[in-house]
């Protein structure tokens, strides 16, 4: 029996995250550039996109670009810029041809005109597609979003478009990047890390999380499978007990 017919289809995460971490590392280890570590890393954002649709996966959002990266060396980031640049003309079509829809969050205009430009066409090639939505979190951090609603937030309340005590947890929801987003099920974090590095910190209240020791540019679609089949082997209680859950 092969790894994937071992997955229950039925039971699989509807939203699945992912920290892709490592690609420095990768690099490192073959004595080759940064830069050459993150272009294998995008090679795997392929692989993993691709599985996440074969798989029926409803979200996939991906850790691309923190806004804490925009503090690597100028010459890193811009060769970033450029490589999203050439990963969207690259992919775009197989986007639309495996009916995925291409979402972002973040504070994107703090992004290079060239990136941005790119990011909308795709965004627009791809909006009216029906099967994975695919989230890529560019000049992203949980802290500067959630910083963000509450300044929002605030806004209305003094405008008087929503008074103090009417808010609640899904009130400020709807505030976040991801207000059209259900949370994540399930969060994966390469490379050995046991971080969470300011991703998604509101979502991922009572998601599981997957911690693979394997560097983003060697990740592919069986160690995503790994991680599915040990999500099904919990039991996601949210507060209760198991037997209120059984």
């Amino acid at each position: 029996m092969t790894l994937e017919n071992e997955i229950n289809k039925h039971t699989i995460p509807q939203h699945i995250a992912i920290i892709m971490d490592g690609n420095g590392r990768w690099a490192n280890l073959r004595g080759k550039t940064r830069l050459v570590g993150h272009q294998e890393g995008a090679s795997s954002v392929d692989a993993i996109v691709t599985a996440a649709a074969e798989l029926k996966i409803k979200f996939l959002t991906l850790y691309a670009f923190s806004t804490e990266n925009w503090n690597r060396p100028p010459t890193e980031v811009s060769g970033l810029m450029e490589l999203l640049v050439n990963a969207l003309q690259k992919y775009t079509k197989k986007l639309v041809a495996n009916n995925v829809r291409l979402l972002t969050i973040g504070d994107t205009k703090s992004l290079p005109k060239k990136t941005q430009e790119k990011l909308n066409e795709t965004l627009e090639k791809t909006k009216h597609n029906t099967g994975l939505t695919l989230v890529l979190a560019l000049s992203y951090s949980s802290r500067w979003e959630i910083t963000e609603a509450f300044k929002k937030l605030a806004h209305d309340c003094c405008n008087n478009s929503i008074s103090v005590d009417s808010i609640t947890q899904e009130t400020i929801s709807k505030y976040l990047c991801t207000h059209d987003i259900p949370d994540p099920d399930l969060l994966i974090r390469t490379s050995g890390e046991y971080r969470i590095s300011n991703f998604l910190l509101w979502q991922i209240a009572y998601a599981e999380l997957y911690f693979s020791d394997v560097l983003w540019p060697d990740f592919k679609k069986e160690h995503l499978l790994e991680a599915i089949k040990d999500y099904q082997k919990r039991e996601r209680r949210f507060g209760k007990t198991g037997e209120q859950i059984k």
